[in-house]
């Protein structure tokens, strides 16, 4: 911006300075030369007053002394120089100048005027006088460069001055974009500082307000998201506890499958609640959650835990690993909880039997869910939240599952939208990779 506005500066100024220079500049030109003949015609004057008629019967005639640098000279009718200085021979200024009128003119490089002598209203003579047009042009160079001088000072006054106008207009958007990069870092405190431009200081107070107004939103939303996760800590531990106990004190062998199943959900619940809890956390939000399983356990979990709600609906479900050391290490709970998302959508939107199938793509693994299904309505805003266009799109789960995969530093992208499949990529460690394989 600094550049900017000193070019925007120096291009004005360059434009007044050429728009006054150039007139004045020629002005001076015509005004030097506009004196000097006015010079030359009062000295031509002059010497005409004094000449007396006499001079044509032999008198010798008096001239005045000439202008500096020039030359006087009085010649007779037939153009001979009689007294003086100047060529022997009167030019076509004295030529003219018999006629009885005054002549303005050059002459083999000089500048000449010629005033006739009358007596008896008959013209007796001609006074010329006569100067180097060289010297008048050297005296308007040496103007023009005085003149061109001063130009060049203006520009690099013109060039200060917007300098410092452009510091003290940069200055405080720098200031604002430095606080508006610490907010980005998760500075909600930072608060730009008035400068001396009102326009600058209505921004930098709107940035201010808008920055209060977040601010207090994500504390509302942390304190809603807190709150919530501890209600709901409370009641899942009691009820933990309960079926625990019921499970060691309950001998009957129908009841103890029910309760046990009941005590693994309360479980997954609880890590529901956590992660939900971390992705609210803007700090933590793209940490990797603590806790890998092997790939071929989180399966294994997969289908003990949904087998049984797609078999009630006479849906098949299918896990497999294709080509996939089945010890490779990937987050087990953001993992699990984003599959538990894909395998709901697919037993509620979709139909037919259900696979969940593991790629290797070397430095990531692809898990994709598919059904034998179709997605209705649009494939980009399936992930937007709150989004209820029907099909596999729906409510925030969705939108959840995308948080979970972007807090691991993966994907989840609708792969296929007949049959029906959704693929989330997970990065793998190589080394870690390589060591499952061998």
């Amino acid at each position: 911006m600094r550049q900017r506005v000193v070019r925007v500066a120096l291009t004005a100024a360059l434009v007044a300075v050429v728009l006054l220079a150039v007139p004045l500049a020629l002005a001076i030109r015509s005004s030097l030369y506009a004196d000097q003949r006015d010079t030359l015609e009062r000295s031509a004057l002059a010497a005409a007053v004094r000449v007396s008629p006499d001079y044509t019967t032999g008198d010798p005639a008096e001239l005045p002394r000439p202008p500096s640098g020039g030359r006087l000279g009085l010649y007779d009718p037939q153009s001979r120089l009689r007294a003086g200085s100047g060529p022997r021979s009167g030019d076509a200024p004295v030529r003219r100048a018999l006629g009885g009128d005054a002549v303005r003119g050059h002459s083999g490089g000089d500048l000449v005027v010629t005033v006739p002598v009358s007596h008896a209203e008959t013209v007796i003579g001609v006074v010329r006088a006569s100067s180097s047009a060289a010297a008048v042009r050297n005296r308007v160079l040496a103007v023009w460069a005085a003149l061109l001088g001063v130009a060049a000072l203006a520009l690099a006054v013109a060039v200060v001055v917007a300098r410092r106008q452009a510091r003290l207009l940069a200055a405080p958007l720098e200031d604002l974009s430095r606080h508006c990069r610490a907010v980005t870092e998760g500075d909600l405190n930072a608060r730009a500082a008035p400068s001396s431009v009102a326009e600058i200081d209505q921004v930098a107070r709107t940035h201010n307000e808008m920055l209060h107004s977040l601010s207090e939103l994500l504390r509302h939303e942390r304190d809603f998201t807190a709150n919530a996760s501890h209600q709901l800590r409370t009641p899942l531990t009691g009820l933990q506890l309960t079926l625990e106990a019921g499970l060691a004190q309950d001998d009957d062998a129908r009841l103890r499958p029910v309760l046990a199943e009941a005590l693994a959900t309360t479980h997954r619940l609880h890590h529901t609640v956590e992660e939900v809890l971390r992705l609210s956390r803007a700090r933590e939000a793209s940490r990797p959650a603590a806790g890998k399983f092997a790939v071929g356990q989180l399966l294994r979990d997969v289908e003990e835990r949904w087998h049984g709600l797609f078999a009630r609906n006479g849906r098949r479900l299918e896990c497999a690993a294709r080509d996939t050391p089945t010890d490779v290490l990937v987050p087990g709970a953001p993992v699990s909880e984003v599959l538990g998302i894909l395998l709901d959508n697919a037993r509620v939107h979709g139909r037919g039997t259900v696979r969940v199938t593991v790629r290797d793509l070397e430095d990531a693994l692809a898990f994709d869910v598919s059904d034998e299904g179709a997605v209705a309505g649009e494939p980009a805003r399936l992930f937007d939240r709150g989004h209820t266009g029907g099909g596999q799109g729906a409510g925030i789960g969705l939108a959840l599952a995308r948080d979970l995969a972007v807090s691991l530093g993966g994907r989840i992208s609708l792969a296929n939208a007949r049959p029906a499949t959704f693929t989330l990529l997970i990065p793998v460690d190589q080394a870690e990779a390589r060591e499952a394989s061998a």
